[in-house]
């Protein structure tokens, strides 16, 4: 284990972040309108992402004689708060709640960028298993950045 440990924490870092997501997207589909049934599906779909995404992680953490990660980021648990907010106060919860997300997208960009930097030295299925999940996920940050641009020009 103690030559996986930097391989683990890194792993268990990216557990963390799609936690983050699913109860994100939990929450965003709360926060939106009945009526917005694409929507809503959307968001079921990306929950299902993070939630194999996260399946995979463990695996490997466990393959790897670690313990998958429990909970989430502090960062994460400001972003969900902060999405509560936005929805309360918000005259548009849809569009609030897509620029949330996106916001939220981009923050898990960002982390899949520097697990990418910080594993060029790991094995080559794990460096594979990150950048496709990276790859994946990036499809999802552009659709949901899509869909709150049409919804901005739809509500302008």
């Amino acid at each position: 284990m103690e030559d996986n440990k930097e391989i683990v924490a890194v792993l268990n870092d990216l557990i963390k972040i799609n936690t983050d997501r699913i109860t994100g997207y939990a929450k965003a589909v709360e926060n939106i309108d009945s009526s917005e049934f694409m929507l809503k599906s959307l968001f079921y779909q990306v929950t299902d992402e993070s939630q194999e995404i996260k399946e995979r992680l463990s695996e490997k953490v466990i393959a790897l004689g670690g313990e998958p990660a429990n909970g989430s980021t502090a960062p994460g648990k400001i972003y969900h708060v902060w999405m509560d907010i936005q929805a309360t106060f918000s005259g548009d919860a849809t569009t609030s709640t897509l620029a949330v997300c996106e916001f939220g997208e981009d923050a898990v960009q960002r982390a899949y960028k520097e697990a990418v930097a910080e594993s060029k030295d790991f094995p080559d299925d794990i460096q594979h298993m990150i950048k496709n999940q990276q790859h994946l996920l990036k499809m999802s940050h552009d659709l949901i950045r899509n869909q709150r641009d049409q919804n901005q020009e739809v509500v302008n």
